[in-house]
């Protein structure tokens, strides 16, 4: 049975704002040596607070600790602290973000939510172990008035979780912000990164803080459905643009439950779902977007895209076609549309499709190497190389141009150019399979039969399931002469799929 936690100051009338902040004031003039104080507020409003402490009490030296990562042993940074002995009174603010921390590495090590927030914890943050057991050493070895400035979070992280060092407060003052400035406070944090870049911006720690920030605000009170909605929203593109997706879909839920007609919570949903492999959720998610804004390209686009991912190839053309009914002009689509057209064998159709999306935009690497697919399929390997050159151009990097440039090589019997083209992309990825089975073809076809076998071992290591370098491994080392190496070769190829009728001709043969 889990314990209930009774808060004796429930029925108690909440004090106005001023009035609270006018008490926290007496109380600091009044208090000399130890003592802890806990000030519930928005990191915004401590700001305001402190600065205003500073104002209204001149007679007392006031120092601020401001903990902008997370800490351990909060003990040490005390005692570390210049001139200690002549701080009257210390504020410490950004605890929140140990908090924070703790709780993102027990979801990135697969805890629950339950293990995560219910009264009966899994853990405790360090740094909450380390206030509960030094509580003795502060009063001992303290002698200023400790005033933690902390969002409501973190207060009921210390109430449930460092219970013996919380309940030696003097008091705790709440100071919730006026509903204008939380509006515009709210407002602020859901508008401030406008687009893609702003948010690959942010560092590590700004994206912690700004996820501090965000859950702050939900928290306070006199936030309106809308601005919870808007809130969550914003937490959840935080998650995603970190590739955090599971945490997105998460915000992204909570956002639908206060505004369940908001289509872009919608259409973000789907996105985390796709990053999740979830396709047909995905799919899904696009639809009620687009049931509520039926004019969404990109979400025309995106559902195009889940279809081509559950290998629904006429549904995703006729969906990509629907987002260039809306935005003619939109490369991205042009691009997938060729993509859908290559897995239904329309070459030509699949070409002009890359063609447009070049027209709209010159250095669209992807546009100029999928074209080079399309053109391949066409035994137009001349064009093709031409076209990853074009990628190569815009992308040195991009190893599935020079994996590409290597096919079109090899098909026009260049292999010497082709294994250059291979190794160029191995350099970039070394763990690409594709690459070593294909470097393996072109150095069996200069009779460079050991070369050829290694390069098929360096891709079945990636990818043991690889049949098609089971096979060809097969022909390599049936080609050394060895012979019964080459039947096992071939068995395994068989192992993995055994309508594999070329590796059964060529078992015979061996």
């Amino acid at each position: 049975m889990t314990p209930e936690i009774i808060d004796w100051d429930a029925d108690l009338p909440e004090a106005e704002p001023e009035e609270e902040y006018q008490t926290l004031v007496r109380t600091l003039k009044r208090t000399n040596g130890f003592r802890l104080l806990f000030v519930e507020c928005s990191p915004a409003e401590g700001e305001r607070l402190i600065a205003k402490v500073q104002a209204d009490v001149p007679q007392k030296k006031i120092e601020v600790l401001p903990l902008d990562e997370s800490v351990y042993n909060f003990y040490n940074i005390i005692k570390d602290l210049p001139e200690r002995d002549a701080i009257n009174i210390l504020f410490v603010k950004g605890l929140e973000y140990s908090l924070y921390e703790y709780e993102k590495e027990k979801k990135d090590i697969g805890w629950e939510s339950k293990d995560i927030y219910s009264y009966s914890w899994r853990g405790v943050p360090p740094v909450l172990i380390n206030l509960n057991q030094q509580r003795e050493r502060f009063r001992d070895d303290f002698k200023m008035c400790f005033v933690f400035v902390l969002p409501r979070f973190a207060v009921n992280y210390l109430i449930q979780r460092a219970p013996d060092f919380f309940d030696w407060r003097s008091s705790l003052f709440k100071l919730s912000m006026d509903r204008e400035l939380l509006q515009l406070e709210s407002r602020k944090a859901c508008w401030e990164r406008l687009n893609r870049e702003d948010y690959l911006a942010l560092t590590s720690q700004e994206r912690k803080r700004e996820l501090v920030r965000i859950q702050v605000l939900i928290d306070e009170d006199g936030q309106t459905r809308e601005q919870q909605a808007e809130l969550f929203l914003e937490q959840g593109l935080l998650h995603g643009y970190a590739e955090e997706s599971a945490q997105a879909l998460a915000s992204f839920d909570k956002a639908l439950e206060f505004k369940p007609d908001d289509d872009k919570a919608w259409y973000n949903r789907g996105y985390a779902l796709g990053n999740l492999g979830r396709w047909e959720e995905a799919l899904a998610s696009y639809d009620k977007a687009l049931e509520i804004k039926p004019d969404y390209h990109v979400a025309w686009n995106n559902r195009g895209y889940a279809l081509v991912n559950l290998g629904r190839w006429e549904e995703a053309l006729a969906s990509y076609d629907k987002a260039l009914e809306i935005k003619p002009n939109y490369h991205v689509t042009w691009n997938n549309r060729g993509y859908a057209l290559v897995n239904l064998g329309r070459w030509e159709a699949a070409i002009a499709s890359y063609d447009k999306a070049l027209e709209i935009k010159p250095d669209s690497y992807e546009a100029w190497n999928n074209r080079a697919t399309a053109l391949g399929n066409l035994g137009r390997w001349e064009d093709a190389i031409a076209s990853c050159d074009k990628a190569l151009e815009i992308k040195p990097d991009s190893y599935e141009a020079w994996n590409n440039r290597g096919t079109a090589l090899g098909n026009l019997g260049r292999w010497e150019a082709a294994i250059a083209s291979y190794d160029k992309a191995l350099e970039i990825k070394p763990d690409s399979y594709e690459a070593w089975n294909n470097r393996g073809t072109a150095l069996g076809n200069l009779g460079r039969w050991e070369d050829a076998i290694a390069s098929y071992d360096k891709a079945l290591e990636i990818k043991p399931d690889k049949h098609e370098a089971w096979n060809n491994r097969g022909t390599a080392l049936g080609n050394l002469g060895r012979l019964g190496a080459a039947i096992a070769s071939y068995d395994k190829a068989l192992e993995i799929k055994p309508d594999k009728h070329e590796a059964w001709n060529n078992r015979g043969t061996a």
